[in-house]
C-alpha cells in the first residue's frame, strides 16, 4: 500500500466546483489586488477567529515581521523565540532588525516551555512570539503573564494552528496581533502563498495594511518605507471558499490523531501529549523514537510517506552562525531535532490507510 506524507485531492475534489466558482469570480472581474475578494476573506477569517480586524498578506512570513516592524520593534531590540520550530519565526525577527533569543520547548508537546520564558528575558527584550506548533497551542496564561509583568509584545505564530483553542478561546487571540500561513499544505491553504494577521488593535491593523502596500495609506501617498506584501484576491477567493470547510477538515484530523495516540502501542515510539484545556487541530503529528532514521526507512520501505520537522534546529543553521551558537546549547532542541518523526495526517485518510499505518509502526 502507498499512503503518502500528506494529500491534498481528497479536499480538492470535495471543493472542485467552489473553486472553480472562485476562479471564474475573479477572473470575469478583472481586478487581482486589493479587492473586494480580499476584503470579504479578511471580515470572514476575523470572524472565524474572532478577532475585530484581519489583514490579508503575501505569506505567513510576512505577517510575522509586518505586526513586529508595526509594532515599533527593531534594531537593538530582542525578540523571545522557541528554539524548536521553523525558521520563518526567528528569519521575521531578524527582518526587522532585532536578535531572536532561543528557548527550549517541553519535549513532550513540542511548544515553547512558559517556565523557561523568563530567564531568557533583558532590558533589550520587547516581545514574544509563541509558536502554537504541529496545531497544538502553547500554554499561553503563563506566557502572557510574564508579558504583562514585564510590558513586553506577543506576536503569536499561528501558521500550523488554524482553529486550534486554548481553554475554549481560538489562538490568535490572546496576544498584540497573530499571524497566520496560508500555505497551501496548510490546514487551511490556499493555492499559492498567502498569509495573513489578526489583532483587536485597529491602528496595529492599519498600520500593517500600510506597510504591505508600500507604507501607503492611500495611493502615491507613503507614510512609511514599507513591503509589497499583499493577498491576492485569487487566493483570498479559494481561502473565502475553503474557510466553511475548514473545522470539518480540523475534525477529521483530530479523529486520526485519536487513533494514532490510542492504538499505536510501540515501546520504541513516543507519542505527543495534549496538555489540558488545548483542542489541537494536527497540522502535523509528530511522534518520536530513538531510531527515528531506521523506523523512517522501515515505514517508507512499506510504502508509508514521512517528514522530518525539523532536522536541523535553528541554533546550528548555517545563516546563524553569526549568532555563536554550538551543539549542545539547546539539547531539548537538539533531541527532537534528533528523533522527531511526522506520520500522515491529512484530511481523507481512509480507515484502511489508518489501520495501514497503525500496525506498521508497532510491528517495527
Amino acid at each position: 500500500m502507498k499512503i503518502p506524507f500528506v494529500s491534498f485531492f481528497p479536499m480538492e475534489r470535495e471543493l472542485d466546483s467552489e473553486l472553480r466558482i472562485a476562479f471564474d469570480r475573479v477572473f470575469a472581474r478583472s481586478w487581482y489586488v486589493e479587492g473586494v475578494e480580499g476584503e470579504t476573506f479578511e471580515k470572514a477569517f476575523s470572524a472565524y477567529c474572532g478577532t475585530k480586524y484581519c489583514v490579508g498578506v503575501g505569506n505567513g512570513l510576512d505577517a510575522l515581521m509586518l505586526a513586529l516592524k508595526a509594532l515599533g520593534i527593531g534594531e537593538g531590540d530582542e525578540v523571545i523565540v522557541p528554539s524548536n520550530t521553523y525558521i520563518a519565526t526567528a528569519l521575521a525577527v531578524t527582518y526587522v532588525g532585532a536578535k531572536p533569543v532561543f528557548v527550549e520547548p517541553d519535549i513532550r508537546t513540542f511548544n515553547i516551555n512558559p517556565k523557561r520564558i523568563e530567564v531568557a528575558i533583558t532590558s533589550s527584550t520587547k516581545a514574544i512570539m509563541p509558536v502554537h506548533l504541529y496545531g497544538q497551542a502553547c500554554d499561553m496564561e503563563p506566557i502572557m503573564e510574564t508579558a504583562r509583568k514585564y510590558s513586553l509584545k506577543v506576536i503569536e505564530d499561528c501558521a500550523q494552528a488554524h482553529g486550534a483553542t486554548y481553554k475554549g478561546h481560538k489562538v490568535g487571540t490572546f496576544g498584540d496581533a497573530a499571524g497566520f500561513s496560508f500555505y497551501p499544505g496548510k490546514n487551511l491553504g490556499a493555492l499559492g502563498d498567502a498569509g495573513a494577521i489578526v489583532t483587536n488593535d485597529k491602528e496595529l491593523a492599519d498600520k500593517v495594511h500600510a506597510l504591505g502596500n508600500y507604507g501607503s495609506d492611500y495611493k502615491y501617498h507613503h507614510i512609511y518605507k514599507g513591503n509589497n506584501s499583499r493577498l491576492d484576491e485569487l487566493q483570498a477567493a479559494f481561502l473565502t471558499a475553503k474557510l466553511p470547510l475548514l473545522d470539518k477538515m480540523n475534525g477529521e484530523r483530530r479523529r486520526i490523531a485519536e487513533r494514532y495516540l490510542n492504538e499505536i502501542k510501540n515501546r520504541k515510539v513516543m507519542l505527543p501529549i495534549v496538555s489540558d484545556g488545548m483542542v489541537p487541530v494536527w497540522h502535523i503529528f509528530g511522534i518520536r523514537c530513538t531510531d527515528r532514521d531506521a523506523l523512517e526507512k522501515y515505514l517508507n520501505e512499506r510504502g508509508i510517506g514521512t517528514n522530518k520537522h525539523y532536522p536541523i534546529p535553528m541554533h546550528l543553521q548555517e545563516c546563524y552562525i553569526d549568532l555563536g551558537f554550538k551543539e549542545g546549547d539547546f539539547p531539548i532542541a537538539e533531541e527532537i531535532s534528533r528523533t522527531e518523526l511526522s506520520i500522515p495526517m491529512y484530511y481523507g485518510m481512509t480507515e484502511e490507510e489508518i489501520r495501514y499505518v497503525i500496525d506498521t509502526i508497532n510491528s517495527f
